[in-house]
């Protein structure tokens, strides 16, 4: 799972050249041959990146991807990132962590073939109420842990803290064009 940003940066003539950018490819600082960087149209950024966040992607389903958990690349406005933040902040305002155990894997052995669950001492969310219902988790194939605990509420704070980036940005005036897209 990523986030990109995607910066157009066509150099047209028409414009003057303080609005034009300027890009260089180089290798062990020399320019590689046989790319011109004059016919570069856009640079893509990746800003984020997220492994096995169910929670996070069935929100981008939900709230980007009208739905369709297809693993295209979907455009994601700035207020929907800003959604996003608000969400997670709401998310971490009411998460309370305290001593548990948490999932650790499966153990598959000769006497259990079909898998034994290992637990752990960990943190879980003491009431996981407000997280189940602006962020719940989903289950499927390569998605993680559908518990709400310690990992769960580490990707909503790096979700959280990214958001935030991004909307400053926004704010800013910083260019480019925010992507989300999910591949399983």
């Amino acid at each position: 799972m990523y986030a990109t940003r995607r910066i157009y940066v066509e150099r047209w003539e028409h414009l003057d050249s303080d609005a034009q950018y300027e890009v260089t490819i180089a290798r062990g600082g020399k320019p590689v041959r046989g790319i011109q960087p004059e016919r570069i149209s856009s640079v893509e950024e990746k800003v984020m990146y997220w492994r096995k966040a169910n929670h996070i992607h069935a929100w981008f389903v939900k709230n980007v991807q009208d739905g369709q958990d297809d693993c295209r690349e979907y455009y994601v406005a700035c207020e929907q990132v800003r959604d996003l933040l608000r969400v997670c902040t709401k998310v971490i305002d009411a998460s309370k962590l305290i001593e548990g155990s948490i999932y650790g894997g499966t153990a598959y052995t000769k006497d259990h073939p079909d898998g034994v669950e290992r637990r752990l001492p960990g943190k879980v969310i003491e009431d996981p109420s407000v997280a189940k219902r602006l962020l719940p988790t989903q289950d499927g194939f390569f998605f993680g842990s559908t518990e709400y605990d310690q990992h769960y509420l580490e990707d909503v704070v790096a979700t959280r803290d990214w958001a935030a980036r991004m909307v400053d940005d926004c704010e800013r005036g910083v260019p480019g064009d925010i992507y989300y897209q999910s591949s399983w």
